[in-house]
């Protein structure tokens, strides 16, 4: 693997981070700070007097919002003229138009020239207290290599590129180059089957792969170059395949292979960037194939950059010199925008997380916290859930008061996993950022933050649009609901710099997916609740919203119900067929280590609790205890599989080869079946 020159990091703060610290400064009362410290554009906005009012100006004002901040947050070559041409009647989006600049150059470049060595990257590999940092000019100089190393294997503009390696900085350098020379980047999350990878090749049109010889993950050593040898005997567009060293084991190479690190050093450490239209394609992004035919979403380059540096720079409230811990991988969209793009938009110090959250020890994550100093972390609910389950002790045992925000992302957060978060990881001082986003967003839309200091966080809610988003809630009929306290299909009004343009080759799916359903709005998949305060809560896929008798529950208040019982460690509810109520309510529930009940007692005092907090029809007909959930190994719950046990369709089950451990299933199966004969008559 490509290492760092081992230069010491030394901190030297930009001008643009001197123009934020001064404005600090000068804030004296933060309840009422001045807005264009928050915000140095706002200085601009005439009457905008607090953060309720610049948020209101965003969506009143989108096209003078958005210029604005285009302007001072990106560095372009050629400026744009028009800040907007979008009709989401016709799934047409386009911001910026006329602009051109590199994305590669705002994420590298223009932070070499101020602080070279601020470090970009901490790699926390998988093996523990291993940690490697890379600078800003070492990812620079290593992102130049491996696009000149592209360009002469004759890798060209619009070509697409797919890259099917662990979150690792030559994956990042690897993303940032095909950025720097015009090619858009294919990530496929390296737990993906060779069909599955082959999938996604043949469907961009790869001719290029980049891949590594192994990967290695909770102590295990993952065939990658293996995995990419059997999915490219399907792929005949693949002509070259680059293969970086991630261990010392050998791999059988082949006239198609390319050793990666040994060719990156006949090349320059300068590259030339391409100068690149605001709306060229910047990289496609696969949905997970859970649902058909997965969708390769297409994101452009100004309008996602801009979007993801400006949500995480005031979601998380980044400031200069924070250490950022996602622990996301970098297959998924939240490793695209809150590891990569959004962190090196703005100039900061990343962590790439290779490891999982038990490896060694369910210690790990707060060990890390410990020795990076991480300021910001951001994680999944499942991963909490599971913490959870071991106590106490694994977080308590680290040093942990670097730690000023904490985020979740992927799910709706239960309120036991929130308070845990919360009064546990975070001492009981740091604020949690529930954040509700899609692949299709591009960014994070909904979250607690930004707001004012003092404002509420209300656990388990989303709560607040981001500057320049309109959430509605539209009712079955189609008609806009206009009330609070009320629930419906979340759809946003009108457009915003970050979300995806197209499905790759298919736009007529596009439209079909996100705009027919409800025309003149993007409609999210998700429904979601109003408070009377006007906060929003998101209630599940509304492909997870189950019909009991005629009343509709989302899956996620009834599992945010079962979370709370403190026996309880994670649940999944879903919905199935029956005879008189149209839909039943099957609950698989996971219980802390530990716990020692009998099951029909608890299953007892679970259906009391969903009576009293939700009603008497969302009670779960069938509870089934499980000693785990099936989940992919970015650690969501599958209940597509879930529902294809219950339905008795194991020949749908599909690929599993993107499970974290796919004998989970077989355990479902044999406990579905034993539920099932001892409720037989």
């Amino acid at each position: 693997m490509w290492l760092p020159c081992g230069c010491t990091s030394k901190y030297v703060a930009s001008s643009f981070a001197r123009r934020i610290l001064a404005s600090h400064l000068h804030v004296s009362d933060r309840s009422r700070c001045n807005v264009a410290a928050f915000m140095p554009e706002a200085a601009g906005f005439e009457g905008v007097s607090g953060r309720a009012a610049l948020r209101e100006l965003s969506v009143s004002s989108s096209e003078s919002f958005w210029a604005a901040v285009a302007r001072h947050r990106l560095s372009w070559s050629i400026p744009f003229h028009t800040v907007q041409d979008c009709d989401l009647s016709r799934g047409k989006i386009k911001w910026f138009e006329g602009g051109k600049l590199n994305v590669s150059v705002n994420c590298l470049d223009r932070h070499v020239h101020t602080c070279p060595e601020r470090v970009a990257l901490i790699w926390e590999r998988d093996e523990r207290g291993s940690e490697m940092k890379y600078t800003y000019r070492e990812l620079l100089e290593m992102t130049c290599r491996v696009g000149n190393l592209l360009r002469r294997h004759g890798v060209k503009r619009g070509d697409c590129v797919t890259i099917y390696m662990p979150t690792c900085p030559l994956a990042v350098a690897s993303m940032l180059a095909c950025a720097r020379i015009g090619a858009a980047h294919n990530v496929v999350f390296a737990g993906f089957s060779a069909d599955a990878l082959a999938e996604r090749i043949r469907d961009a049109q790869s001719s290029t792969v980049i891949t590594v010889n192994q990967g290695v993950r909770g102590g295990k050593v993952i065939e990658l170059k293996k995995t990419v040898d059997t999915a490219v005997e399907s792929c005949p567009t693949v002509k070259q395949v680059f293969v970086a060293m991630r261990t010392d084991n050998p791999v059988t190479m082949t006239a198609r292979d390319i050793a990666m690190e040994e060719e990156m050093l006949k090349e320059d450490v300068v590259c030339e960037p391409a100068v690149m239209n605001s709306e060229d394609v910047l990289f496609l992004l696969y949905t997970s194939g859970s649902t058909g035919k997965p969708k390769g979403l297409v994101h452009t380059q100004a309008g996602y950059l801009l979007y993801a540096a400006l949500t995480h720079r005031y979601v998380f409230s980044y400031h200069d010199g924070d250490v950022f811990g996602c622990v996301a991988d970098i297959g998924w969209i939240t490793g695209h925008s809150y590891v990569v793009y959004g962190p090196l938009a703005n100039g900061a110090t990343t962590v790439l997380f290779e490891s999982t959250p038990i490896y060694p020890d369910p210690g790990r994550y707060w060990d890390m916290v410990e020795r990076l100093k991480i300021n910001q972390f951001y994680g999944a609910p499942t991963a909490i859930r599971l913490l959870l389950k071991y106590g106490d002790q694994w977080v308590n045992k680290y040093d942990r008061s670097t730690l000023k925000t904490l985020g979740s992302v992927g799910e709706p957060i239960n309120t036991e996993a929130w308070e845990w978060y919360h009064r546990v990881v975070g001492d009981g001082r740091c604020p949690v950022v529930d954040t509700w986003w899609q692949t299709e967003t591009g960014g994070i839309c909904i979250a607690p933050r930004p707001s004012d200091p003092d404002a509420e966080i209300v656990p388990g809610m989303a709560m607040r649009p981001f500057f320049g988003i309109k959430p509605v809630l539209i009712d079955t009929e189609g008609e806009l609901l206009t009330s609070n306290n009320t629930s419906g299909a979340l759809c946003m009004a009108q457009p915003w710099p970050g979300m995806a343009r197209t499905i790759h080759n298919n736009h007529q799916r596009f439209i079909e997916t996100y705009f027919q359903p409800y025309p003149g709005y993007f409609f999210t998949g998700d429904g979601a609740y109003r408070s009377e305060e006007g906060y929003y809560q998101i209630t599940g896929r509304l492909d997870d919203v189950i019909n009991v008798s005629g009343h509709r529950i989302g899956t996620a208040e009834i599992e945010d119900v079962v979370n709370q019982c403190p026996a309880v460690a994670e649940s999944a509810v879903i919905g199935y067929t029956h005879s008189i109520k149209g839909q039943g309510v099957y609950a698989f529930v996971v219980l802390k280590k530990g716990i020692d009940v009998k099951e029909a007692d608890l299953s007892r005092q679970l259906n009391s609790m969903v009576s009293e907090k939700i009603a008497k029809y969302a009670s779960p007909d069938f509870i089934q205890f499980a000693q785990r959930l099936p989940k992919t190994r970015s650690g969501k719950i599958m209940r597509r599989v879930l529902r294809k046990v219950v339905e008795s369709d194991l020949e749908g089950l599909g690929d599993l080869s993107t499970l974290d451990d796919p004998a989970a299933v077989q355990e479902i199966i044999q406990g579905h079946e034993k539920l099932l004969s001892k409720n037989r008559p």
